[in-house]
């Protein structure tokens, strides 16, 4: 006869990283001051297991120009937060709001 076989009980119970509701706030919060001033226009959220990624665009078919990461290396590690320019790792922070002040700094102009 046939068996009715539950799937859940066969995949593996990974829990995956994402952005909490503070966290996009704070983010969208820092994105839309720079839509604002026409620096950003758009933006895209992804999610693959240990990591979720908020990345920046200048314009809608370019590749990103900042990407924010949350990364989890595990249940008793804590998390970072990884601010990306292209391949480049520009920063990482304990926290996000750590990791958003470098975005808040003033440019200065060298001679």
């Amino acid at each position: 006869m046939n068996q009715f076989v539950r799937l859940t009980d066969y995949r593996q119970h990974r829990r995956g990283t994402y952005f909490t509701r503070q966290e996009l706030g704070q983010i969208l919060n820092v994105y839309s001051r720079r839509v604002a001033t026409g620096e950003w226009r758009d933006y895209a959220i992804d999610h693959d297991g240990a990591m979720a990624i908020f990345s920046i665009f200048r314009h809608t078919h370019e590749t990103p120009l900042y990407a924010i990461a949350k990364c989890s290396r595990g249940p008793q590690r804590p998390i970072d937060y990884i601010l990306f320019n292209g391949p480049r790792k520009l920063r990482r922070a304990g926290t996000l709001a750590e990791l958003l002040d470098a975005f808040d700094r003033k440019l200065k102009l060298v001679t």
